[in-house]
């Protein structure tokens, strides 16, 4: 089994699963042992980071907003980072792009970092599940790109990614949401 930690999983039009229906996911960690886990990257609540962990406030930009990472642990807060030295890390997931250490100062992982974002919940599959809902093409896997993880339009994240890679993944890219309405 290859581990597709660092890699996309955008949802493909046959993921009905409201949790992930055009959704991107960034793969954070993947095991045969242990499954994978990872966070939807185009899921941005309503809620500012202000509002929902003001302690966090000084790692994203004024008016950001906290986005579900998934349907697992919703209570969990994740934050990712693109750090300027991958070792100030809790954990790189690719290209300097990792997790904020549990214990550090916010105001210090500002000062390591270049921009942030903050997640409640994350997704996660036992053993096994992933590869199953691979083999079942409910997923397509994919390179991601720095600024995939810090979108200003995360919600047309999905759109985006297919958009770059060409060819058919382009034109699915534009497909609509309701494919009765075309």
């Amino acid at each position: 089994m290859e581990s597709l930690r660092g890699r996309l999983l955008v949802a493909s039009p046959a993921l009905l699963d409201p949790n992930f229906r055009r959704s991107v996911v960034l793969v954070a960690e993947h095991t045969e042992e242990g499954g994978a886990m990872g966070v939807v990257l185009s899921r941005p609540s309503e809620t500012p980071v202000a509002e929902a962990a003001p302690m966090l406030e000084p790692l994203v930009e004024p008016g950001d907003v906290v986005h579900v990472g998934g349907p697992v642990e919703p209570g969990a807060v994740l934050v990712m980072a693109e750090f300027a030295d991958p070792d100030e890390a809790a954990v790189v997931v690719f290209d300097g792009v990792g997790f904020m250490p549990g214990d550090s100062e916010p105001e210090d992982v500002a000062e390591a970092t270049s921009r942030a974002r903050v997640f409640v919940g994350y997704a996660g599959w036992g053993p096994g599940q992933l590869e199953a809902e691979l083999e079942e093409e409910s997923w397509v896997v994919l390179d991601p790109d720095p600024g995939d993880v810090f979108a200003e339009s995360s919600e047309d994240l999905w759109s985006a990614v297919l958009a770059r890679q060409g060819g058919s993944l382009s034109l699915l890219a534009r497909m609509p949401s309701d494919p009765s309405v075309n």
